[in-house]
């Protein structure tokens, strides 16, 4: 069975931003959409599966960090990270506390960003196969203690 794209969704409303990072992640073998304001994103994240969402921090219509939580909400499974050319501490502080995987700064470094998505992925993988484990270790004692409890019928 193939493996589905890893689709990223990039929120920025500078499209020349958007242009070139779609093109830096499709040649790295990702399938990007780009949104140029938050309502746009949370409307194409409302219908279309992303796993990764770069979201700048300064929009035309809402603030990143309001969209992240939104975002957040709306489609807790995908990566988002924060992207500003305004750095702060208080962003970095209310985009890690909102749900945040990372946070980086303008200019972007192309090779740095696939570096991040694909750690932020590996991280959620991971995080995945230890719940299916949990959740198949709860069955399996589960059903062992009910065995166990099960009154012995003998005829």
């Amino acid at each position: 069975m193939k493996k589905k794209k890893t689709r990223i969704l990039i929120v920025d409303d500078d499209k020349s931003i958007c242009r070139t990072l779609s093109l830096f992640l499709e040649r790295k073998g990702y399938e990007t959409d780009t949104a140029y304001t938050g309502k746009e994103a949370i409307e194409k994240s409302k219908t279309e599966v992303y796993n990764v969402a770069l979201l700048d921090i300064k929009l035309p219509d809402i603030e990143g960090t309001k969209l992240l939580v939104t975002m957040r909400e709306t489609t807790p499974k995908m990566v988002k990270i924060m992207i500003t050319g305004y750095p702060s501490l208080g962003n970095v502080i209310q985009s890690l506390k909102w749900g945040s995987e990372d946070y980086m700064m303008k200019p972007i470094d192309p090779k740095e960003l696939v570096k991040v998505i694909e750690e932020k992925l590996q991280e959620q993988e991971e995080a995945e196969i230890m719940t299916e484990e949990k959740i198949r270790g709860f069955i399996e004692t589960r059903t062992q203690k009910l065995l166990q409890a099960a009154p012995v019928h003998t005829e």
